[in-house]
C-alpha cells in the first residue's frame, strides 16, 4: 500500500481512536457501576477485578496471533471484528448468568487485542518523524476517553435503568460504528494478503519482540505500567464507595475526572517526548508520579478533604493512564519496517500479562490488606519495578 496522505492523518486519528474507545468503554463499564454490578449478582465490588482479570487473558491470547489477523484481512476489517466481539461481549455481560458474563468478559478482551495492532499499522503510513509521540498519545487517548464515557454515562443510566442498561446502550452505538466505518475498508485494506496464514505459526509474531533486548525490556516495563493503571481505573469507585463514603454517582464523576487527567496526560506526555526527544526518559518520570501518587492515596481517609482527594485522583491518571501513547511510539521506532503490527502485537501480550496480573492481584492483596488505601501503598511498589525495567532498556 502506498504511503498514506498526509491530510488523511485526521481520520486515521479519529477512526482508530472511536474504535479503541468504544472498545474501552465496554471494559470498564462493569468497574465503574461495580457497587451495583455486584450486589445484583450478590458479589463483594473486589470480585470486578476478576472480570478485568478474564477481559485481559483473552487479550492477551489474540494478541499472539494480531499481527497475522491484520496482515491477511487488513487494518480496517480487524478494527471492525473488534468492535464485534466487543459488542458480543457487552450482550453477554448483560445477562445475570456468572457463566455467560465472564464469557462475555472473555470475548470483550478478544476485540480490545485488535484494538493497538491495526492502528498502529494505519498510523505507520502517516510521515510523522517529528511529531510520532503525540499523534501516537492522540490516538491513545481512545482509552481514558472510554473510560471517561462509562464514569460519567454508566453510573446513572445504572441507578435509574437498571445495571445492565449501559452494556446494552453501547452494544447498539458499537453496532452502529461497524457500519459507519465500512466504506473506508476498500482504500485501508487494499495491502491486505489473503496467503497469511494466521495459526501456521502463532508465536512467530512473538518472536518480533523476544529476538529484539530493547523491545523484551520495554515489555517487561509494559507489564508493570499497565498492572498499575487497570488497578487504578478499576478499584478508584470502589475505594471511594467503600473505604471513603463516597455515594456512587460522586465516585463516578471521580473516575470520569480522573479519564479526563489520563486523556490530558496521554496528550501532555507525547508532546513533552517529541520535544525532549527521549521517549523513555519521559516514562521513567511518569512511573516517579505513579509510585509517589500509589503512595499518598494509602493515607487518604473519610476525613482527607475531598478536593485533595479529587487531586490526587486526576494526578495518578495524569500519570499513571499516560504512558501508553509513548510506549506505541517507542515500539513503531525500534520495530524493523514491515514488523511494526507484529511488534506491537506481541509486546502487547507482555502489557495484558500485566494487565492479567494486576487487578486479580490486587484483589487479593486486598483481602490481606483489608482496605484498598493500604492496598494502593503496597501496590506501589509495580510502579517501581515499572521505573526499573525502562531504566535497563534505556541503557
Amino acid at each position: 500500500m502506498r504511503q498514506r496522505p498526509r491530510n488523511e492523518t485526521p481520520l486515521v486519528v479519529f477512526v482508530t481512536t472511536l474504535v479503541q474507545a468504544l472498545v474501552t468503554m465496554v471494559v470498564v463499564i462493569p468497574s465503574a457501576i461495580a457497587p451495583e454490578f455486584a450486589k445484583a449478582l450478590g458479589l463483594e465490588p473486589a470480585m470486578i477485578g476478576l472480570q478485568i482479570g478474564l477481559t485481559y487473558g483473552g487479550a492477551m491470547i489474540l494478541s499472539i496471533i494480531s499481527g497475522s489477523i491484520v496482515k491477511r484481512w487488513g487494518a480496517l476489517r480487524s478494527s471492525q471484528i473488534a468492535l464485534v466481539l466487543a459488542l458480543i461481549g457487552a450482550s453477554l455481560m448483560a445477562i445475570p448468568v456468572l457463566s455467560l458474563i465472564a464469557i462475555g468478559a472473555f470475548i470483550c478482551g478478544l476485540g480490545y487485542a485488535l484494538t493497538n495492532p491495526p492502528a498502529s499499522h494505519l498510523l505507520q503510513k502517516i510521515k510523522m518523524e517529528k511529531d510520532r509521540n503525540f499523534i501516537f498519545s492522540i490516538k491513545q487517548t481512545s482509552v481514558p476517553i472510554g473510560g471517561m464515557a462509562a464514569g460519567a454515562i454508566a453510573p446513572p443510566i445504572a441507578l435509574y435503568c437498571g445495571w445492565q442498561a449501559p452494556l446494552l446502550i453501547s452494544s447498539g452505538i458499537i453496532l452502529f460504528t461497524v457500519f459507519l466505518i465500512q466504506p473506508l475498508r476498500q482504500r485501508w485494506d487494499s495491502d491486505r494478503d489473503p496467503r497469511v496464514l494466521i495459526f501456521s505459526n502463532p508465536l512467530a509474531d512473538f518472536a518480533v519482540m523476544w529476538r529484539n533486548t530493547q523491545l523484551r525490556l520495554f515489555a517487561f516495563a509494559a507489564f508493570f505500567y499497565s498492572a498499575m493503571q487497570l488497578s487504578v481505573t478499576t478499584f478508584a469507585v470502589t475505594l471511594l464507595v467503600s473505604d471513603l463514603k463516597f455515594n456512587l454517582i460522586k465516585a463516578g464523576l471521580v473516575l470520569a475526572l480522573m479519564q479526563t487527567g489520563g486523556v490530558a496526560g496521554r496528550l501532555f506526555w507525547g508532546w513533552l517526548a517529541d520535544r525532549v526527544k527521549d521517549g523513555s526518559a519521559v516514562l521513567l518520570s511518569i512511573a516517579l508520579i505513579s509510585t509517589g501518587a500509589a503512595l499518598a492515596t494509602s493515607q487518604l481517609s473519610q476525613d482527607t478533604d475531598q478536593i485533595y482527594i479529587y487531586i490526587l485522583f486526576i494526578l495518578f491518571s495524569f500519570a499513571a493512564v499516560g504512558w501508553n501513547g509513548i510506549a506505541m511510539a517507542e515500539i513503531s521506532r525500534l520495530a524493523l519496517k514491515g514488523t511494526i503490527s507484529a511488534a506491537t502485537g506481541s509486546v502487547l501480550v507482555i502489557t495484558f500479562a500485566g494487565i492479567l496480573f494486576g487487578p486479580p492481584a490486587f484483589t487479593c492483596l486486598f483481602v490481606f490488606m483489608g482496605t484498598y488505601t493500604s492496598t494502593f501503598g503496597v501496590f506501589a511498589l509495580v510502579s517501581a519495578l515499572g521505573f526499573l525495567f525502562v531504566l535497563a532498556a534505556r541503557y
